[in-house]
């Protein structure tokens, strides 16, 4: 036992412990050695008298002597033993064997190699057990033999380097356990990740090192790129930048370029890569004669000729060359010819450095489709995949349905991203078949948050959603939110096809909470008025063209406007208290509306576009009934280019205008007047700020009365203080625009659902009437005593709010005699000490206010997150800015 715990040995170059492992087999299998006192085996022929088999323990005899070719009655000779020898150990059964040999008796003796117990992983932490596992071939019941383990270690050894750590070692460990059975344990030390540390470049004088390094896929580790894993060391992506580098030299007319070595060293600490190219650059040519050659009667070579993008005298282009390859292909696709073969035949001159091109278009037939292949859909019927299709079987084919049909497909959100429409040759040559193979993805959603606003603090929320419903396409939603400042309820249904024909149909029936408020000087918020809205709406779509279609919708509401009781004097709402346009909105009314909307939508996908345009005029008329009569139109469009690099650029824009069909409202002040009222309420109007204007505080932009509280004295003097309440009032025209680029990151941040923008925002809303506005400087009290010659007195006191034009308070005092009567008169004013305030109107103008900034939308493990850094650079006086806003635990 002492010398089995202090011998070694080595398992795929490495030491392992005495004390886990067989005794190892020896290069060559030694000669049999002869018994105690048994004479030695003759070289010449002897005959097998017979065989016995000695220390198996799961194998039987008879077993193990069929693996050799030793047979009784046989003759045998040193040769053979040796052979047999080498095939038992062939068959890795056995850790050591022996054959014993006395006068052509033969005894076989062998140690079972052991049976595997378990299979142990220790130390690692990034790769984790079911990454690992797959790729190890060793399983517990299996027959243990050492070039498993060497595999096994290799294996996963390669998975760390396919990870960026070459430094990963692998040490495997036996542990003796009863009855010939072994615990293989791989101790497995993971080391740092192996970055690269410098990308050199030999050979390249007409483009900087820095230029050539910005167009591989692989970066140099700097502190900058924390979240890039293009930093890491990848052999597959070694390959991937040579073609990038041979990509960009052909693309700048250097045809002859060609890269001549690409090595990579380790550095001695085994963590860092150096890359080393070497480049030939070449001589730089220019396009000569280039022509489209023809053998389909319907496409015209000289037409295609003309429509060539590059001309005679321009720099080589191989992108642009491949791309015209595409257009042509697609091209003779829009004619039915899907198998058309386009080669470009080159003629280089070497003594002029140009290129001549003749893109030569086989003829071909032209195809139909045969059949529509849908592969893959487990949960969604055929049907809703195939009315996507622009194409029926039997149909000529056109290349650009094809494309069309895909872009449709992806816009429902069923499937993952990776769609294919693959085009394969149907029975005959003038047919095709349309293989379309999608993946399924959850398609319903539970969502229970619990999260913090910027804009309403703490927010709880639930949602049931299920997009395609019973696998036919149709959306089913159930949501319901808390906060502080609103409450909603709201279910849904939508069938897109109704009785299978292209008419969408569904409806909404919710009930809504809002409790509106206003800022104060000190950030505060003061809940102001409250609007609670019970309502339904039932709205229906069909297409007019193929990117063009038209929706109709009837919304039947009711809204209850109230205030607190804090705002009331006499059980009559207190504009001194309230504020006019408070006290206005305040009621009970019902809006029953009928609208439309046109929608022209070009789109690849609805829900993250990358490309296309989208046009939408929508208009709504309320009066069918109901309490409140306007016309409401609104407008929006968007384009969204994709400007290569996975860099995504949208110009979209909005705006709107509301329209009162009622006649004129009139309210009553204070002192009995009447005054006219703005015809289209506070509730009904646009708002424009946070979070769809950023950069400005919610409600921060337009209209807007700002109450500047202070204090009188009793001498009628007025001291104004930094206490302040601001009041949005909307308005009746608004529009608003949005630049905003998406920026790419890494695999690493893609995946964790990273995704930054930069974005301009431009907009303003007002058009409405001016308020009146209040001015609240306390109460005078006028004492008037009037004295008769006979010396008896009457006496009066009147009291008033002292506002700026209010005459009564304005009075001096004094004693006057009446020359008639004689009667004496004594007027003595008397001021209240206490608060007081002025209200001033700011923001109704329709210059754009602007604003920039930086937003990141994250995926987040506890809910979506979305953050924007914005600083307004217009604004008008008034205007409410906000510098940081962020959203979690629910969507924007």
């Amino acid at each position: 036992m002492a010398t089995a715990l202090l011998a070694g040995t080595i398992i795929g170059g490495m030491a392992l412990p005495a004390s886990a492992l067989a005794q190892a087999r020896p290069a060559t299998p030694p000669a049999p050695a002869p018994a105690a006192g048994a004479p030695a085996v003759s070289p010449t022929a002897q005959t097998v008298k017979a065989i016995s088999v000695q220390g198996q323990q799961r194998l039987e005899p008879e077993t193990i002597l069929s693996y050799t070719k030793l047979r009784i009655g046989t003759a045998y000779t040193r040769e053979s033993l040796d052979n047999a020898l080498r095939d038992l150990y062939d068959t890795e059964l056995f850790a050591d064997v022996q054959i014993r040999d006395d006068q052509g008796v033969l005894t076989i003796t062998v140690k079972e190699n052991p049976v595997i117990n378990r299979i142990v992983l220790e130390g690692n932490k990034r790769l984790k057990e079911d990454k690992i596992r797959p790729e190890i071939h060793m399983a517990p019941r299996q027959i243990y033999t050492r070039s498993k383990v060497r595999a096994d270690v290799a294996r996963i050894i390669e998975l760390y380097r396919r990870q960026g750590r070459f430094a990963a070692t692998v040490e495997p460990k036996l542990v003796q356990l009863d009855q010939n059975r072994v615990d293989i344990i791989f101790e497995i030390t993971e080391g740092p990740k192996s970055k690269v540390r410098q990308i050199n470049i030999i050979g390249n004088d007409k483009f900087s090192d820095g230029e050539l390094r910005g167009q591989m896929a692989t970066k140099q580790s700097r502190w900058f790129r924390l979240f890039s894993s293009g930093t890491s060391y990848d052999p597959d992506r070694l390959a991937y930048d040579q073609q990038k580098l041979r990509q960009f030299y052909l693309t700048n007319g250097y045809a002859d370029f060609r890269v001549i070595s690409a090595v990579a060293e380790l550095t001695p600490d085994k963590q860092d890569f150096i890359i080393t190219y070497v480049v030939e650059e070449g001589d730089r040519y220019k396009f000569g004669d280039v022509k489209v050659q023809s053998d389909i009667r319907d496409l015209s070579g000289d037409r295609l000729t003309a429509m060539l993008p590059m001309k005679k005298g321009d720099w080589y282009n191989a992108k642009q060359v491949e791309d015209t390859v595409d257009q042509l292909s697609e091209t003779a696709g829009l004619f039915g010819y899907a198998f058309a073969n386009v080669e470009p035949d080159f003629q280089r001159n070497k003594d002029t450095l140009t290129m001549g091109i003749n893109f030569q278009i086989a003829n071909a037939p032209r195809v139909y489709v045969e059949r529509i292949d849908v592969n893959g859909n487990t949960l969604t019927q055929d049907k809703v995949v195939r009315r996507e299709f622009r194409l029926a079987e039997g149909d000529a084919f056109n290349s650009f349905q094809v494309r069309r049909s895909k872009d449709r497909i992806n816009s429902l959100g069923f499937f993952q991203e990776k769609l294919d429409i693959q085009q394969k040759p149907g029975s005959a040559p003038d047919r095709i078949v349309l293989e379309t193979n999608v993946e399924e993805k959850s398609t319903g959603e539970l969502s229970l948050s619990a999260g913090f606003s910027s804009l309403e603090k703490f927010i709880f929320s639930a949602s049931v959603t299920q997009r395609n419903f019973r696998g036919k396409g149709q959306e089913l939603s159930l949501s319901g939110s808390y906060s502080n400042y609103s409450k909603s309820i709201d279910l849904g249904f939508t069938e897109p096809y109704l009785f299978d024909k292209n008419i969408a149909l569904g409806g909404n029936i919710y009930r809504r909470d809002l409790n509106a408020f206003n800022y104060l000087s000190n950030g505060d918020r003061n809940t102001t008025y409250e609007q609670t809205t019970t309502g339904f709406q039932i709205r229906t779509g069909v297409p007019m063209t193929e990117y063009m279609s038209a929706s109709l919708r009837y919304t039947l509401n009711y809204d209850d406007v109230s205030l607190s009781s804090d705002y009331y004097t006499a059980g009559q709402c207190d504009p001194i208290l309230a504020g006019r346009y408070l006290c206005e909105a305040i009621g009970k009314r019902t809006t029953s509306s009928l609208g439309y909307s046109l929608i022209y939508d070009t789109r690849d996908n609805r829900i993250r576009p990358t490309r296309g345009f989208n046009v939408t005029l929508s208009q709504d008329f309320a009066g069918l009934g109901g309490s409140v009569k306007y016309a409401k139109t609104r407008a929006n469009a968007g384009k969204w280019f994709n400007i290569g690099g996975g860099f995504i650029f949208s110009l979209t824009g909005e705006g709107g205008y509301i329209f009162s069909l009622e006649k004129q409202r009139y309210g009553v002040d204070t002192d009995g007047s009447t005054y006219a009222l703005e015809k289209i309420r506070l509730t009904d109007r646009f708002f424009l700020g946070e979070p769809y204007m950023r950069g400005f505080a919610i409600r921060g932009v337009g209209p807007r009365v700002i109450r500047s509280y202070g204090t009188y004295e009793t001498d009628g003097s007025f001291t104004a203080t930094d206490s302040s309440s601001d009041d949005a009032l909307g308005g009746k025209l608004y529009y608003l625009g949005h630049a905003e680029l998406e920026i790419p990151l890494g695999a690493g941040a893609r995946e964790m659902g990273l995704r930054p923008s930069l974005f301009v925002d431009v907009g303003a809303v007002g058009g409405i009437k001016r308020p009146k506005l209040n001015n609240f400087l306390g109460y005078c009290y006028v004492s008037t005593v009037v004295t008769n010659p006979a010396g008896e007195t009457t006496s009066s006191t009147t009291t008033s709010e002292r506002a700026l034009a209010n005459a009564a308070c304005q009075t001096t005092g004094g004693t006057t005699t009446d020359p008639t009567s004689g009667d004496v008169t004594t007027v003595t004013p008397t001021y209240q000490a206490g608060t007081a305030f002025v209200e001033q109107y700011f923001g109704d103008t329709l210059k754009p206010r602007v604003s920039v900034g930086f937003g990141v939308n994250w995926n987040s493990p506890f809910g979506p997150f979305r953050i924007d850094i914005a600083k307004a650079l217009v604004k008008a006086k008034g205007d409410d800015t906000k510098l940081i806003t962020f959203n979690i635990g629910t969507q924007f």
